[in-house]
């Protein structure tokens, strides 16, 4: 028993190890952007450069955040991540819901083809989106935008949500039909409410490939909607790239990301764990 007992105590040991090492690796880059927020401008810039701040100042949020169009820039963000994963879920739900309750051999082939298209590079549909767009007459919008993030999005999102709803038993959808329930009602009122957990899931990553997404932004935008990732590719100055204000205005566009996660927390573990559910 003691062998077994230290055995299992290193191997603990060996796991923790590990654990720190990874979230080391993770987290030091991002506590770096923000220490470096933290410096004054030739500090920011010194070399070689220094981890911990010599002097703590705010200047370079302040100049950030005071710099034109850096606010329009957040709420566009904000615009697009948001009316792109509203976008994806009411497109990838029903149609996830669809492949798996009825279980027909071209579904399974939908699934497998949206998968596909995940593979497909960003470039190669970015040109035809400007053209298309400009077409429309809506070019430069945030409606736009978000229409063109669906397209990296809504794949992901019908595969995951075919994945979670996979996961509920059909004998809850079939209690909900004796109760009077039509199939849409059971949907509704029954399967959504159990595979809330895997709607936050999927949210979180749909809301994700908008908020970061540089390339679309970059050809679909050019005022009016310009979102903070290229404002943030724009910050130059005579000297060269403004490493301050590029990692302050970096640090304030990851609150609300954050922000999500920490709230949705509880519904992310229940969608990881969702398949306890059969069985």
């Amino acid at each position: 028993m003691n062998g077994i007992e230290t055995r299992r105590r290193s191997t603990k040991a060996i796991l923790l190890v590990l654990l720190a090492v990874i979230l080391v690796l993770y987290g030091f880059p991002f506590a770096y952007l923000l220490l470096t927020s933290f410096k004054p401008p030739s500090e920011a810039i010194a070399v070689p450069p220094s981890v911990v701040p010599d002097v703590w100042t705010l200047e370079n949020y302040t100049a950030a955040l005071s710099k034109e169009g850096v606010v329009p820039a957040l709420v566009n963000s904000v615009m697009t991540a948001v009316l792109s994963t509203l976008i994806s879920l009411v497109l990838a739900v029903p149609a996830a819901y669809a492949v798996t309750r009825y279980r027909t051999p071209s579904g399974r082939v939908f699934v497998l083809a949206a998968l596909v298209t995940r593979m497909v590079p960003t470039i190669a549909v970015g040109a035809p989106l400007v053209e298309t767009m400009r077409a429309l007459g809506i070019n430069d919008t945030s409606f736009a935008l978000a229409i063109a993030h669906t397209t990296i999005s809504l794949p992901l999102s019908i595969w995951l949500m075919a994945s979670f709803f996979e996961a509920v038993p059909d004998e809850i959808e079939e209690a909900a039909k004796m109760d009077g329930a039509s199939r849409i009602g059971a949907l509704w009122r029954v399967v959504l409410p159990v595979v809330s957990g895997g709607l936050a899931v999927t949210a979180i990553f749909t809301f994700l490939a908008s908020w970061n997404e540089f390339l679309f932004a970059l050809l679909l935008t050019s005022v009016r909607a310009q979102t903070t990732p290229i404002v943030i590719a724009n910050f130059q100055t005579q000297f060269g790239l403004d490493w301050g204000a590029m990692t302050a205005l970096a640090a304030v566009y990851s609150i609300p990301v954050i922000l999500l996660t920490l709230t949705l927390q509880r519904h992310i573990v229940a969608g990881l764990t969702l398949g306890a559910v059969k069985g």
